[in-house]
């Protein structure tokens, strides 16, 4: 008897269809979300017509992140439903070109509440996005080595949408004024429309390819079978916690949320809060000291005074003379901290790379999760600690590190999820880890950092830079632990075909 023949190594033209759509559909995941603290504080600011350095609008940026981290946990669970209920494919359409149209009509906002209900629906479209295309993508490659390849090399693209994004906002910024107003809204006293307008009308680009390229490619075959056949079971959230099920959903659903929470409370609270502390940026800290406090009296002063006084116009006018001088060093603070971000990102990229090889060579699962968990328990204190205080190319490299154990880990999900759940779960207890635990429970963890540990480091005195530090320090150590702890409880995936 002859042996079955090895599936070709060589891509059909339906495979690299799927491929590209899911490298655009990871790369603009990333690209949608990271749009968020680019154009947040001076859409804000804009809105409601008041300085971007004022403490209000400091208050509402937080509440957006909460806001659409909450919506898209809680309707990106309901999202991994209907990719049980109505297929990988559909879903996953839909929530591209949700988190495509949400941004460009967000571009269009004449009000915060409007504003913000754009850029949540976006959150949403994001959260359903991933856990459909993962879901997808694995059952379309019916090979075990193919799928674990293509898996890794697709979400490797996710990496790339901080760097589009960052690198499309600085085109804008030197071009916007040339570019027509298609109308756009103004600024009060504006002859132009914003450049976080124009940046949010960019995420509409993801539409284009995907609606030409969606007829071509089809939905996961073993998924409609077993719809056709009657043999579907419907999913359901009660059956994740079945006995057979509840351990992999809770562990899963806690290592999710520790991987998110080192992520959301250390590296992303750094790029804002923790490099303007750096030992290269004392001179910069010690000049911006005076003129920050300067500006925070005077929009105690604005904030005290209704909106039709006409002694708010002085104040503006004293609060914008104030932000002129203060925007020399804030720029060379700014090229800092994106320099630290680019080492974050190039580190996240490398991270996703090295799981993709990892992946092929066949590591078993519990073991490969080891491996970017044990120096992160070393990598992640001596960042903040040690190599903080120091500064300079120690520093970017250990945080360009941290980037690359903690965004590894989510590729790691993204691969081992789709294996752990049955066919009629999959979307389902995906979504469950992802959403509940990452993005509802361990985006949280930059509040704790910021508002917790952070002000009960600083005590009475002002909370310094160095403190945020020490913070973020002491938050993904404690996760970092706990993930390590957790994670020894991982099942390995069944055998390939179990279900």
């Amino acid at each position: 008897m002859n042996a079955p023949a090895a599936p070709s190594k060589k891509l059909t033209t339906v495979e690299i269809l799927v491929v590209v759509i899911a490298s655009i559909g990871f790369l603009f995941d990333t690209y949608e979300l990271l749009m968020t603290p680019l154009v947040a504080a001076p859409a804000i600011a804009e809105l409601l017509q008041i300085p971007q350095n004022n403490p209000i609008v400091t208050d509402w940026v937080g509440r957006l992140l909460w806001i659409s981290a909450l919506c898209g946990g809680v309707f990106g669970l309901l999202g991994g439903w209907l990719v049980d209920r109505f297929g990988r494919k559909t879903v996953m359409a839909g929530s591209i070109f949700l988190y495509s149209f949400s941004p460009f009509a967000a571009a269009f906002a004449p009000s915060l509440p409007i504003f913000i209900l754009f850029r949540s629906l976006t959150f949403i479209g994001v959260c359903v996005e991933f856990v459909a295309a993962i879901t997808w993508l694995a059952e379309i490659f019916a090979d075990k080595q193919r799928r674990e390849r293509w898996l890794g090399i697709t979400q490797a693209f996710a990496s790339l949408g901080g760097v589009v994004v960052t690198m499309v906002s600085f085109w804008l910024s030197k071009h916007a004024a040339d570019l027509p107003h298609m109308g756009l809204p103004q600024g009060l006293g504006a002859s132009a429309p914003s450049t976080w307008r124009y940046l949010l009308m960019t995420g509409l680009l993801p539409a284009i390819p995907i609606a030409l390229l969606l007829p071509f490619v089809p939905e996961s075959q073993v998924w409609r079978e077993r719809r056709a056949s009657g043999s579907l079971k419907r999913p359901s959230f009660a059956a994740l916690f079945a006995p057979e099920l509840r351990r992999v959903t809770l562990v899963t659903a806690a290592l999710s949320a520790c991987a998110y929470g080192i992520a959301f409370g250390a590296l992303q609270v750094t790029v804002a809060r923790v490099t303007p502390g750096l030992p290269e940026l004392k001179d910069q800290a010690k000049a911006l000291a005076p003129l920050r406090k300067e500006a925070e009296a005077l929009n105690k002063q604005l904030n005290a005074l209704p909106p039709g006084d006409e002694a708010r116009k002085k104040i503006i006018g004293e609060i914008k003379v104030n932000f002129g001088k203060q925007k020399p060093i804030n720029d060379e603070v700014k090229k800092m901290a994106d320099t630290v971000q680019f080492h974050q990102e190039m580190g996240g990229l490398m991270g996703r790379v090295m799981l993709a090889i990892l992946l092929i060579i066949g590591i078993r699962r519990v073991v490969l999760l080891k491996v970017f968990q044990i120096p992160a328990l070393i990598v992640l204190p001596l960042t903040y600690f040690v190599f903080f205080q120091q500064g300079g190319n120690a520093f970017l490299w250990a945080y360009a590190i941290c980037g690359l154990l903690t965004v590894a880990q989510f590729s790691y999900f993204g691969e081992y999820l789709p294996k752990v759940f049955p066919l009629h779960l999959r979307g389902t207890g995906g979504s469950f880890a992802t959403n509940v635990g990452g993005r509802m429970i361990g985006t949280s963890m930059a509040f704790v950092t910021t508002n917790l540990v952070a002000p009960m480091l600083a005590g009475t005195g002002p909370m310094l830079p160095a403190h945020v530090a020490q913070a973020a320090g002491y938050v993904a150590l404690t996760i970092a632990v706990v993930s390590f702890a957790v994670g020894f409880l991982l099942p390995e995936p069944k055998a390939e075909g179990a279900d």
